[in-house]
Order: C-alpha cells, then structure tokens, then sequence
C-alpha cells in the first residue's frame, strides 16, 4: 500500500513539475479549457433557468388560463374557485382573477360592467396601461379608453351607472368615480372595471362568468393542470390561452435550441485550442520522450504522463469556468429578463468531468505521436 501511495505522489509531483516548467504553453490551454468551461456552465445554466424565467416574462402578458361553466345556464362558485386553485401546483399561480359581467348604462348609453378581484387582475395584466390608477376604495372604477373617449371621462371624474335593480321593475343609480383610464389594444378597452364588492351590490347573482388563471407553466404543464380540473369538476370546462402558451413554447424551444448550438461549437473550438497547444508540447519536448524510452520507459507510460497533464488542466480549467460561467449567466440573466440565476450545485461536478473528457481526447492524437518516436534518433539529434 505504502508503495502504491509513493508511486502515486510521486506521479503527482512529476505532472505538476512539468506543468510549472512549461508555463506559458499550459497557460494558454488552461484559459482555453477555462474559457470553454465558462461559456458551457454559463450556457447551461441559462438553458436550465429559460423555463423558469421565459414563464415570468411571459407572465406580464396575461392570463394563460380561464375556467368557464360547462353549462351557459350556470356559473362559478366560489367552492368552485377553490377547487380549482387546490388543483394548481403550490407556486405555480401568479394571479388569478374572476369576473362578473353586467349590463349598465351611462348617459342613456349601454356598456359593459366587469366585477373583478382588482388585485388578481393586476398580477394576471401588467402589461395594462393605467393613465391614473388602479381602484382602491370602494365605488371607484377603471374605465376602458374606449369608454373614456365616448363620454369625455378622465381620472377624477364622477358618473352615475344606471343598472337594473336586483328585485323588481325598474332601475337603480349609482354614483362612482373614475380612478384611471386603462389602455391594452384589446376588448378591455370597451369595459368598466370594478371590484367583486361593489358589482354584487348591483346583480342578483353572485357568481362568476369566467376566471382568469396566470400560472407559470409550460404548455405541456398547463396541459396537465386543464385535464386534471376537467376530470375533477365536469360542470367546468377549463381552456388554455393558446396565443400566450404556444408562444412562450416556441420562443423558449427556439432559445434552448440556439444554447444547445452555442455550446456544441465552444466545446470543438475548446477541443481545437487544447489539441494545438498539446501538439506543440509533445514536439518541444521530443528530446525528453526520447531519453524516457531510451531508459526504459513505455509507450503507455509516456501517454499515461501526458494524459495526466491534461487531466489537471481539465480539473483547474472546469473549477475556474464554473466560478465565472455563473458570474456570466448572472448577468446574461440580469440584462435579459432583469432576474438573477439559480445555482446548480450539479453543474460543478458535470462542468469538470466534461472538461477532463474534452481535454482527454484532444490530447490523444498530439499524445499518439509520442508512439513513433525513437530515442535512438532523437537523441543524436535527428
């Protein structure tokens, strides 16, 4: 054992001696090998961190799931509403927001009036755009551009909804105030917004028309959480959002693809820069292979000796590019989506042994050429 473990320190010192001696050249293969690893722990991060951050982005363009009745006849219940969010895997919901739809008319005019969860609405809709803001007390509401063109209304203006009444003929008046005008390009811009509170004061029935999930998840996810609450609940007919989840999925397809490129291309240019450097090496140091055979030495042995060498710079390259390639997705991430990384403890150990394996093989052909020398020519200096 004891001389198992001198051979082995003393194999350790050979490498290292011969490392220290040729500096500069295994500087060079060491920032090569480094660089690689910088850009392939980096790159790898980001494409494992894409799902999770694309899902955010992609987040602040609205819901990505409704949940309306079976039944046109029939509404949500608010045990509905829970059922389904217990359905919804825990931090997987951004914002949920159910609606009520009611008919009302301003100045002899019709419109639409829409009760909402205003807080659920605004996690589901930042891409919103709110000249004023966001209702906060009670007979406050958020009128669509639309609606703020027709009747010339703007923040801080008053007007009175004129609704049907809950019980009996007739109608009823109600005085609001318009807290912002919201502008999205779409349907809501023909709506007037209020909370689930005040709307109730006004319809007969409490439940809801639709609800609007935001959930962060990919397309077959999603897939998955609209058959699990179809199979639990038949009276609710769940539907994804398909021009925001197909989206996202071609656009993250399309961005792991291109890393997935981006880092088989770094790991032949790696294999290039370490198979020159080494190839240099082995020709710098004929004279030395020569006088190793010439006492003794094997072929094997000489390979083993510089496959040694490029297993360490394997090692110190893939620690130094794991460090740095998390500084690089870090801030790849920071500019891109404005959020930062999550490590991954596993990608130190995969970055190294990649390294050690890409070193490997772009030495063996330089090492190879250690084989057809001879010492007896070598050493009379052909």
């Amino acid at each position: 054992m004891e001389g198992k473990q001198s051979k082995n320190k003393f194999y350790l010192k050979m490498i290292m001696t011969s490392l220290a001696r040729r500096r500069a050249r295994m500087l060079t293969a060491l920032l090569a090998i480094a660089m690689g690893a910088t850009i392939i722990s980096g790159l790898v991060t980001i494409y494992y961190d894409i799902p999770r951050q694309m899902g955010k982005e992609f987040r602040s363009y609205g819901a990505n799931m409704l949940v309306i009745p079976t039944n046109p006849d029939k509404k949500i219940t608010n045990e509905q509403l829970d059922e389904v969010k217990s359905l919804i895997p825990s931090g997987k919901l951004v914002g949920q927001a159910p609606y009520i739809y009611t008919n009302a008319k301003i100045n002899e005019q019709p419109y639409m009036l829409a009760g909402t969860d205003l807080k659920g609405a605004k996690e589901n809709s930042p891409y919103w755009l709110i000249d004023g803001s966001w209702p906060e007390k009670s007979r406050e509401v958020l009128i669509g551009n639309e609606v703020s063109k027709a009747l010339e209304l703007k923040e801080g203006d008053k007007i009175i909804i004129n609704t049907p009444k809950v019980y009996g003929e007739g109608s009823i008046d109600t005085n609001f105030v318009v807290s912002g005008v919201v502008t999205t390009g779409g349907k809501e811009e023909e709506l007037i917004f209020m909370s689930i509170d005040d709307i109730s004061k006004l319809v007969k029935d409490k439940n809801f028309d639709v609800v609007e999930y935001s959930i962060e998840a990919e397309q077959n996810e999603l897939s998955k959480i609209v058959s699990n609450i179809s199979q639990k609940d038949a009276s609710l007919t769940p539907q994804m959002v398909k021009r925001v989840t197909a989206s996202q999925d071609i656009v993250l397809n399309k961005l792991q693809a291109l890393v997935f490129i981006v880092t088989i291309i770094v790991l032949f240019i790696m294999m290039i820069c370490v198979s020159t450097t080494m190839m240099a090496v082995v020709t710098e140091r004929r004279k030395e292979i020569g006088l190793k055979k010439a006492l003794g030495a094997t072929n094997s042995s000489v390979i083993v000796d510089f496959l040694g060498e490029g297993a360490f710079l394997g090692v110190f390259g893939g620690l130094l590019g794991v460090a740095l390639g998390y500084i690089f997705a870090n801030r790849v991430s920071i500019s891109v989506f404005a959020r930062k990384v999550s490590f991954l403890p596993l990608l130190v150990p995969m970055t190294i042994i990649v390294c050690i394996v890409i070193t490997i093989v772009a030495s063996l052909i330089p090492v190879s050429k250690t084989v057809d020398i001879d010492p007896a020519l070598v050493l009379r200096g052909e």
